[in-house]
């Protein structure tokens, strides 16, 4: 996580949070709560270790029974939305697996003003069945956040999110709830959708390809949640993923005029491309560069970068132009090497050009 992320929580929120407690449960020892909090290691802590002193912190300080806990909670949880809110839902992870069913109103109650979608992590690993047809109702219930965390929560590959190692082995029995939601009116819903799909792609990708053959065409939410979904199959040029939306038949676009501004360049400059295309026919063309990037022990490691979906019509020619930085990111590392600059048209790579990092 971002290192600046971890400063959400700072002596103004624990001294809010902590003034709301006491405004609801008179006999909250405050000093306490707030001495446990701070303690000496406070400033190394990262973004969860700080939520997890939090919580543990609350704890101590809050009734020892789980449910009057839980009812302090409920009334200051609406006041601390956005990330920094996944305290309450950590709260329930923590210290609620033993008291399911207070505990699923819980994570239901205070998802609309964070996210429980982490906190639900622990439920499917300790009853994965149970859980999942919990997650089933919610996808079914009238508020988006809860029905978007029936399938964020669910997800295969959620980033941040404890693995569920019987989903990844097996996804298909998070379809259910998917496809509760694969016509959803709320794009937050949608997104979650298509991402938990993509998710499944990285290892079961004939299951999304024939969800998604099955499903595409039929209405326009749908369509949009599969487009989103096969995004990374599309990527990896699978040539299912690509006939579904019609990119075939790259030989009916000629391309010419590839030109790369310089053969040599250093960490922190960049590139420029330029190329042409002409279609003999009316195709829709997905348009892609790709970067097999150098890495530390020489090895190459190729990515793949959009550039443009289109339509071109029988012998249109469209010209492209793309700035590429190699400007040292916190996701990326740049070394010394003969790297290489590919277009690829509808799946496939048109041309190749290498360029040294001196």
């Amino acid at each position: 996580m971002a290192e600046e992320l971890r400063n959400i929580y700072n002596s103004t929120f624990i001294e809010s949070l902590i003034s709301e407690i006491k405004t609801e449960y008179k006999s909250f020892d405050s000093e306490k709560c707030y001495h446990l909090i701070f303690q000496q290691d406070w400033d190394q802590l990262a973004l969860k270790e700080r939520m997890r002193r939090i919580t543990i912190s609350l704890k101590s300080t809050l009734p020892k029974e789980y449910k009057p806990a839980l009812e302090i909670l409920y009334k200051i949880a609406p006041k601390f939305t956005g990330l920094r809110g996944i305290i309450f839902p950590d709260y329930v992870e923590l210290y609620g697996l033993e008291e399911w069913d207070e505990s699923m109103k819980a994570l239901a109650f205070f998802t609309p003003f964070s996210t429980s979608e982490f906190a639900v992590r622990p439920f499917l690993i300790k009853d994965l069945e149970r859980m999942l047809d919990q997650m089933l109702k919610w996808s079914l219930h009238p508020d988006e956040h809860i029905r978007r965390l029936a399938s964020e929560g669910s997800r295969p590959r959620l980033p941040w999110g404890k693995s569920v190692p019987s989903i990844k082995a097996n996804p298909e029995q998070t379809l259910p709830i998917l496809y509760n939601l694969k016509e959803d009116n709320s794009l937050y819903v949608r997104k979650s959708v298509a991402n938990h799909l993509n998710d499944i792609s990285y290892t079961h990708p004939d299951l999304v390809l024939d969800k998604a053959n099955e499903w595409y065409g039929n209405q326009e939410h749908t369509d949009w949640i599969i487009k989103h979904a096969c995004r990374s199959l599309l990527k990896k040029g699978n040539q299912r993923a690509l006939l579904l939306f019609g990119y075939k038949d790259d030989q009916s676009i000629e391309m010419s005029d590839f030109q790369l501004d310089k053969d040599s360049i250093s960490i922190g400059d960049s590139i420029h491309f330029s190329f042409s295309l002409t279609s003999k026919t009316e195709i829709p063309v997905r348009v892609e560069y790709a970067i097999d990037y150098v890495k530390s022990k020489g090895q190459r490691t190729r990515k793949v970068f959009m550039i443009s979906t289109i339509k071109m019509n029988s012998n249109e020619t469209k010209n492209f132009s793309k700035t590429q930085s190699f400007k040292e990111l916190t996701t990326r590392k740049h070394y010394k090497g003969t790297h290489t600059l590919s277009i690829i048209i509808n799946g496939t790579i048109k041309a190749s050009v290498d360029f040294n990092i001196v």
